[in-house]
């Protein structure tokens, strides 16, 4: 029941009573996601938010989803506003567009928890914790692990590479392009960036920009993509143009069909993230919050480097 409801359908005396265990038993949280069935990481992701959420009896969830459409997702937070929830969890469509709605939040007395894609920098104060991945550091992690192979190879003065990156005005797409970026010149300080374009988060989209940068450039050595499922559309295409032997694939987020792919020693390197810790992150994070605890503003989890050599330590992702 929800608390507020509670206090509204009682005496003043009765109702403070009520609230003070009420409280400490159910919360009604919210979360509005960005788009669930694009990838298989946000999929999987919204069924372990569904299942922490109903094994905690302390809590009942109301579950939306913006399927990519920034407009929907405004108009999902204003309906959790009138619904008076404790807490709203959103997983950004757009990290500027969606900062009115969660200043209207803040504004009502409801604490926000952004999850996996920060907004932009000017919604922080009404925002009371993000909870997610280092997005820079995965994207300089990435750096790393195209550097490291660059030299194994013997090619890190001369290698040209390309990029495709996820959704524009999208956060992760923005810091894990901005952290790959910054961090290959500090490792890498000869190898050539030729182009980057968005995939989208799409494979099938993924494909057809690479189709072009190999139609466009003789000489790629490497292809950095936002997460594996742009990657392995980049890998589909580098194969159907007979090229993908001479090409270094690393992307980050690794999903089932990059770990494949590893394993076929057709695709080099990753970032290892769990939509599973992800969502009940996110949750524990907003149940924190609510209980006056003390949570730091950026909840980062680590998301470690996956390679050829080191994947035997990890296990296959289930996404």
């Amino acid at each position: 029941m929800n608390y507020r409801n509670v206090l509204a359908a009682s005496t003043a005396a009765a109702a403070l009573a009520f609230a003070s265990a009420a409280s400490a038993e159910t919360w009604t949280i919210g979360i509005t996601q960005n788009n669930v069935g694009v990838d298989s990481y946000q999929t999987t992701y919204e069924k372990a938010f569904i299942a922490a959420a109903e094994a905690n009896p302390n809590v009942e969830a109301v579950v939306l989803d913006a399927g990519g459409d920034v407009a929907r997702q405004i108009a999902q937070m204003e309906d959790l506003i009138q619904q008076e929830v404790d807490a709203i969890i959103i997983w950004p469509t757009n990290g500027e567009a969606v900062i009115p709605a969660v200043r209207k939040a803040h504004k009502d007395g409801i604490p926000v928890v952004v999850t996996n894609s920060n907004i932009a920098e000017e919604g922080f104060p009404f925002v009371k914790s993000f909870s997610g991945p280092d997005n820079i550091t995965q994207g300089a992690r990435a750096a790393e692990i195209m550097c490291d192979r660059f030299k194994e190879l013997g090619i890190a003065d001369e290698a040209q590479i390309v990029e495709i990156t996820g959704q524009p005005g999208y956060t992760t797409a923005i810091e894990r392009s901005e952290g790959f970026q910054n961090r290959l010149p500090e490792v890498c300080p000869n190898v050539t960036l030729l182009e980057s374009q968005p995939g989208d988060w799409n494979r099938e989209k993924a494909q057809k920009v690479m189709e072009a940068f190999l139609v466009k450039y003789d000489d790629i050595d490497g292809v950095y993509s936002g997460d594996d499922n742009m990657g392995v559309g980049a890998l589909n295409a580098a194969k159907a143009a007979g090229r993908a032997d001479k090409i270094v694939f690393v992307g980050a987020t690794n999903f089932a069909v990059g770990y494949e792919a590893m394993e076929r020693g057709e695709y080099w390197g990753s970032i290892y993230q769990s939509p599973v810790d992800d969502a009940e992150a996110a949750l524990q994070t907003a149940i924190d919050v609510l209980e006056g605890k003390d949570v730091p503003f950026l909840n980062y989890f680590d998301t470690p480097k996956i390679t050829q050599e080191n994947m035997g330590e990890f296990t296959k992702p289930v996404f």
